[in-house]
């Protein structure tokens, strides 16, 4: 088996897997995963540059993930960078940093990239499941934008578009740098419009309807199976391969778009960091089933940062 490092920078987490890794058979073992939020993507939208601040907690990030690597001492590193580097003006300075830190450069991946490397990292521990029928539909709800991928034992299709949950709060529900709490049914209004059109484009290239299996992958779907199913506190062993129902999801969506911040804070297995976000990426979650008539979706905490660690064993 090849030691490998896998980090994956999107627009409000970064995450790191060290692993052990057997491209021949599919195996991979953990050695370390963790995530922490940086909001990389904070005000990018607005301002089309990484703020400084966020620049600084993403590097500091970094500095705890080099350390953690070299404890390991995994044998090759691989960082993919995602949404919110794509779009930044500055993003120069982004790599700079990275590279003086860890010593890689980081790929600023495109979003077909992305969602191939979300698919594998989904799906290749499915392949043995008789009660999970292809093709499958894995979607990626990030910060910035949502990876949808349809596909058998490979991608047969796939696209990003730009919808996640940081993008839609900081696009609708932000008011003075405030986020409205909870927003007007005028503002969730403005969400779906935004999330249908982005199904609308989708549905261009890839064929969402075809899709016997949903598998639903990152944060906002992780945290909606962790309130469904009332956990003490989050529990990735229960979480995944846990399987909502589409009425569980438009209850805890109804439920997060009406509620306010110190009640959504209060739910024990809500990262604080997703306190504020969680509502947009939930309803991106209930608008995608709806779309396709989905009447549950599979939630998967393997996702890109396993495909990226299969990739880099498969390089070595």
């Amino acid at each position: 088996m090849t030691r490998v490092a896998a980090i994956d920078c999107g627009t409000n987490s970064i995450r790191l897997l060290v692993a052990d890794v057997d491209p021949a058979t599919g195996e991979l073992v953990d050695l370390d995963r963790r995530m922490t939020i940086v909001r990389l993507g904070q005000g990018v939208d607005r301002t089309g540059r990484l703020a400084p601040e966020a620049l600084e907690r993403t590097f500091a990030a970094c500095r705890d993930y080099a350390a953690i690597i070299k404890e390991h001492g995994a044998e090759r590193v691989r960082f993919v960078a995602t949404s919110a580097s794509r779009d930044a003006e500055n993003r120069d300075e982004f790599v700079r940093g990275v590279m003086e830190i860890l010593g890689v450069e980081p790929e600023v991946i495109t979003g077909d990239q992305e969602a191939e490397f979300s698919f594998t990292g989904a799906t290749r521990e499915l392949a043995g499941r008789e009660d999970l029928h292809r093709p499958y539909l894995v979607v990626d709800i990030g910060g910035g934008s949502t990876e949808f991928v349809v596909g058998e034992q490979h991608v047969r299709a796939a696209r990003s578009v730009d919808v996640g949950c940081v993008r839609m709060t900081e696009r609708h529900l932000v008011r003075d740098g405030v986020v409205c709490d909870p927003p007007s049914e005028e503002q969730i209004a403005a969400i779906r419009a935004d999330i249908e059109a982005a199904l609308d484009l989708a549905e261009e290239t890839v064929p969402l309807r075809e899709a016997r299996t949903l598998v639903g992958l990152a944060g906002s779907v992780t945290t909606v199976s962790a309130i469904a199913q009332e956990l003490p506190e989050y529990d990735s062993a229960r979480i995944h391969h846990s399987r909502i129902s589409h009425d569980r999801v438009r209850e805890i969506s109804e439920w997060l778009l009406h509620s306010t911040h110190a009640e959504r804070a209060a739910v024990p297995s809500m990262h604080p960091g997703r306190v504020d976000v969680i509502a947009a990426g939930a309803l991106v979650l209930l608008a995608i089933m709806e779309r396709i008539g989905a009447e549950e979706v599979v939630v998967s905490e393997h996702d890109i940062l396993d495909g990226i660690a299969f990739k880099v064993a498969e390089d070595a």
